[in-house]
């Protein structure tokens, strides 16, 4: 008797793991079974989120880690990469600029790079993402990273796939203020400076410093006889205290930086683990991915049992202002819409 595809991708082959992205990808019934199938299998890989303004050597840095993974952990790591790109309106493909740039990693059955484009909808991307994810996991890859184009609220969604969320900055980029602008910051369990060997890493490097101080004090400061007073924040608070974001320097084309990089994302892992925040995280996730779930199975329900014409005539008591979207709405989830 012949392997399911799910059977398959739980053996190991890459053939029937890339069939299997590709359905789930496309949304088709055979992938969402394949997917309930394979979900009891989820739930152990290291998710890691890559993100930041395009220029910044995310895919570099991404191709360093993974060597890093496969030569220098013992027992080697496998690793599993999701480019994401959700700025391909035209093709409705991903760029194969992160392949060309990953080809380090080529030849190697431990390591599986998967392009994705957002095929117009940022909502979709999200949701196939976190769908390719589960794929990644149940095949049993260790650390999975999913690198995202900087683009603004795609970078926070992506980031709320994941357990540790790396912002790759780079010197001279203009974009620090920008980047807590988008609420990157608030995202970042570490912040990495990518290209320092650029002029202005120093600069760079203070102003992101002082960002994470407004946004995560790391000392209260009060008046005690006149005097301002310095007090830290207690970082091993009961339940794990608090997680205070790193800067990092790295240079990914020479690989200075990466081993630090390493250490710090597996420092956060642990920090996760032991502060009961890793089960949090996943709930959050889970509990976003349920939400939009249910969401888009309502709405395809709603679309089956309302005839169009009810729909469209409904739209028009709203175009004349006869009445309001609200109103309208609730007529139409209840049925007593004439």
């Amino acid at each position: 008797m012949s392997e399911t595809l799910p059977q398959s991708v739980l053996s190991g082959s890459r053939l029937s793991l890339t069939r299997l992205l590709t359905q789930v990808e496309n949304g088709t019934d055979e992938g969402r079974q394949a997917l309930s199938e394979l979900f009891p299998h989820t739930g152990k890989a290291h998710l890691l989120g890559v993100t930041g303004a395009p220029g910044t050597g995310k895919s570099s840095l991404v191709n360093q880690l993974a060597l890093h993974y496969r030569q220098e952990t013992d027992p080697p790591r496998r690793v599993a990469i999701v480019a994401v790109d959700p700025s391909s309106p035209f093709t409705g493909g991903a760029v194969l600029g992160d392949r060309v740039r990953m080809k380090d990693l080529a030849g190697d059955p431990d390591v599986f790079i998967r392009s994705m484009a957002s095929r117009g909808s940022l909502g979709g991307l999200a949701q196939a993402t976190a769908a390719v994810v589960q794929v990644f996991d149940s095949a049993g890859f260790d650390v999975i990273m999913i690198e995202t184009v900087g683009a603004g609220q795609s970078e926070v969604d992506i980031a709320r796939l994941v357990h540790t969320t790396l912002v790759v900055e780079a010197p001279g980029m203009g974009d620090d203020i920008q980047a807590i602008k988008a609420g990157i910051l608030e995202i970042a369990d570490i912040l990495v400076i990518n290209k320092a060997d650029r002029p202005g890493v120093e600069a760079t490097e203070r102003a992101l410093k002082a960002m994470l101080e407004l946004a995560h004090p790391v000392k209260r400061v009060f008046r005690h006889h006149g005097q301002d007073m310095e007090v830290p924040v207690q970082k091993d608070a009961p339940g794990g205290g608090l997680w205070l974001s790193p800067v990092l320097k790295t240079i990914s084309t020479s690989g200075q930086g990466i081993p630090e990089l390493a250490g710090a994302i597996e420092q956060h892992r642990s920090y996760l683990l032991h502060s009961g925040d890793w089960v949090e995280r996943d709930r959050s996730r889970l509990r976003a991915e349920l939400d939009t779930l249910i969401q888009n199975e309502l709405l395809a329900r709603f679309r089956r049992e309302t005839q169009p014409a009810v729909y469209e005539q409904a739209l028009a008591l709203v175009l004349e202002r006869e009445k309001s979207p609200w109103e309208v709405v609730r007529e139409l989830v209840n049925g007593s819409h004439k």
